[in-house]
């Protein structure tokens, strides 16, 4: 990006200095350009935090990456205890051996006199001596670019990966996974009905599920927190971040184990991650008897959700003792969900297999004996899943499902305990699609839709049949070619000689797209033309298009649309009135050039041309579009090629309205034999033979 800036716009700054012939650049000034142009695709605070970062990784050769992030978390609880910036005075001149002795003296003063118990910074800072006053001016920039200290802190952390700590990074969640706790905890719902609550995580790591809990409100003066973990480091770290998000210190203990402080508070919301085991060293019963140490944290009325492996928690066991065990915790009547998950939600393991159990102590009357079973593991984790598993939890938590006017689960499926006891140790997975999937309008519209697609396939058989009749079966008439082959040719030179002209594709704003029927103009990107996306499914509007992009021209019929990313793809556009998005391009044939070819002709051509594949270590293709060879047909013979070519169109036209008639009966009829919402009815019976 640096060198098309510099190219293409001269005020861009000068470089400060090289290292190895590469020119370095003051972050500073390329930030304020950022801003000033409007190119930086970013906000200013993005922008600015993101400045801060680089020269925090840039120390990574002076401190080591936990040295940056506990030095750095330490300075900014220091500043949050303080009321007042690290660096003092910003007016006076920095920088200098004397003033980073002066600075790092005076911050270790204000740590020994605010942090005398070293609750939160003071050991961090001791450890280290004026080399690290740099970090302090850093970590006012991250303040100045968040607007606070908590702000500052989760930037740094969500950089942990960049920092290389991986063993910070470990365990973290995806987004949206962080978002499915705490909708499952309902911390908003229960704060506003004025509740004092205690959170607990007797697993905390780096305090990343309950920092998410605390993003859901602002309410965080009725909030106490318990945590625990068994590193000291992120038991610190956790400490830091909680008191950073607005828990009162005097609200917050953080304990160093696995045992949390409960003579503070009984918690009313438990969330935790159990500990990540490789497989081949994971014990199933332990993982069990970490469950039953979180169950048995929980009064009538709180909740935990737990987080842990799906072999211990959904699947099938095989040991006795295990197997005992989980019975006996869906027995007592606290397990509320169990809930398979998809691979991939914690990122820096995505071979692990992961499963949410939430609990509660004393359920409602109508889910007692019965337990919701969820399966989204083959679902990907996006915001309308969530939206709705988190619905099917709740309304069961709250009042169970009634059987008539109540709700019908997207995803869950209530199991009386008793009908699992019967197959001791076996799966917890819903023994059938939820409810709502099987009464749902589609499911009952089936064999409505399975006849029209009947209809359809018997008319589609009956055109072929016509066809067939009217033009006899297909034969293209191919002889082997006697004498010369035709001279060849290449796309570049059909351009220079005007028998086809090029046109450019158009940069397209996502934001003016739409997938509804209201856009006016199909949009053509490479995605349309390699197949990977339906045409017409993206569309744009023609007061959008004529506002917002004046200069764009309209495909005509009979375009031959083309891409070379991510691999040749040919499309010619009958219909025209399309927009190419860029970098799919438009190859326009004249019809009235001295050897005219035609659209079909020249995409036939060049889609069998040799050597358009791009090798898998490559950033471009092996040649230029230009360079792309194919013979140079004589008129008459591209007429014969073309009849031939939309011969076979037709026919491929008829054939597919026939197959996808019946692959779409098929797909109907399994998907309905599969949930039990079909069944086959007794075949005709046969006429008997006569003789």
């Amino acid at each position: 990006m640096v060198s098309t800036w510099r190219r293409r716009h001269p005020d861009f700054p000068a470089a400060a200095s090289e290292d190895s012939g590469r020119p370095l650049f003051d972050g500073a000034e390329v930030a304020e350009w950022l801003i000033a142009s409007d190119l930086g695709n970013a906000t200013l605070g993005e922008l600015q935090s993101e400045l801060a970062l680089f020269g925090i990784m840039a120390l990574r050769e002076r401190f080591t990456p936990w040295q940056l992030v506990e030095t750095l978390g330490s300075l900014l609880c220091l500043r949050r205890l303080d009321g007042r910036p690290l660096t003092g005075d910003k007016s006076r001149p920095l920088g200098g051996a004397e003033a980073d002795d002066a600075l790092w003296s005076a911050l270790l003063r204000r740590a020994e006199r605010i942090d005398v118990e070293d609750d939160f910074v003071l050991r961090e800072l001791r450890s280290l001596d004026a080399t690290a006053a740099p970090l302090a001016r850093l970590a006012e920039d991250l303040v100045e670019a968040a607007y606070d200290e908590r702000g500052a802190y989760e930037w740094l952390l969500a950089a942990r990966s960049r920092l290389g700590l991986d063993s910070l990074a470990a365990d973290a969640v995806a987004p949206e996974l962080r978002r499915l706790f705490s909708q499952l905890t309902d911390l908003r719902l229960r704060l506003e009905r004025g509740e004092s609550l205690t959170l607990a995580d007797p697993h905390a790591r780096a305090g990343d599920l309950l920092a998410a809990l605390l993003d859901d409100t602002e309410d965080r003066e009725h909030i106490a927190v318990l945590a625990a973990d068994l590193d000291p480091r992120l038991a610190r770290v956790t400490r830091r971040r909680l008191f950073l998000a607005g828990v009162s210190e005097l609200d917050l203990d953080v304990q160093i184990g696995s045992d949390l402080e409960e003579r503070l508070a009984d918690p009313d919301l438990v969330v935790t991650q159990l500990p990540y085991r490789p497989g081949e060293n994971r014990s199933v019963l332990a993982v069990l008897e970490e469950v039953e140490r979180v169950a048995d944290l929980l009064r009538p009325g709180c909740t935990a959700v737990v987080l842990g492996p799906a072999d211990a928690l959904v699947d099938e066991l095989r040991d006795t003792e295990a197997s005992q065990l989980r019975s006996a915790l869906l027995r007592g009547n606290v397990v509320e969900s169990v809930i398979a998950l998809p691979g991939g939600v914690l990122p820096f393991r995505p071979g692990y297999r992961p499963a949410l159990w939430t609990l509660t102590r004393g359920p409602v009357p109508e889910a007692e004996g019965k337990v919701l079973l969820a399966d989204i593991s083959s679902e990907q984790l996006t915001a309308g899943v969530r939206a709705r598993l988190a619905e099917d939890v709740l309304l069961w938590r709250a009042e169970g499902f009634r059987k008539l006017g109540g709700h019908d689960p997207s995803y869950g499926r209530a199991v009386p305990i008793a009908a699992l006891e019967q197959t001791f140790g076996g799966p917890l997975t819903p023994p059938a699609p939820p409810a709502a999937a099987i009464w749902s309008d589609k499911v009952k519209e089936r064999p409505a839709l399975i006849a029209e697609a009947e209809a359809r396939l018997e008319r589609a058989t009956a055109d072929i049949r016509t066809y067939e009749d009217e033009r006899g079966p297909f034969r293209g008439g191919v002889l082997r070619r006697v004498g010369l082959l035709p001279r060849r040719t290449t796309l570049g030179k059909l351009i220079a000689e005007r028998r086809v002209t090029r046109l450019p594709g158009h940069r397209i704003d996502a934001r003016h797209l739409t997938d509804t029927a209201e856009g006016h103009h199909a949009v053509l990107g490479p995605e349309e033309i390699t197949g990977e996306r339906p045409v017409g499914v993206r569309r744009i509007d023609r007061l959008v298009l004529a506002t917002e992009y004046d200069r764009v021209a309209l495909t005509e019929p009979g375009d031959v649309v083309y891409t070379l990313t991510p691999r040749l793809g040919l499309y010619i556009d009958h219909d025209g009135f399309s927009v190419v998005a860029f970098p799919a391009r438009v190859l326009r044939v004249d019809t009235e050039a001295a050897r005219p070819l035609t659209p079909r002709v020249l995409a036939a051509l060049l889609s069998a041309t040799r050597g358009t594949a791009r090798s898998p270590g490559a950033v471009r293709a092996a040649r230029r579009v230009e360079d792309y060879q194919l013979p140079d047909l004589d008129p008459d013979e591209v007429l014969r090629f073309d009849a031939l070519l939309a011969e076979t169109e037709r026919r491929e036209s008829l054939l597919r309205a026939q197959a996808n008639a019946l692959a779409e009966a098929r797909h109907l009829t399994i998907a309905g034999l599969a949930d039990g919402t079909l069944t086959l009815a007794d075949p005709p019976a046969r006429p008997a033979n006569r003789t």
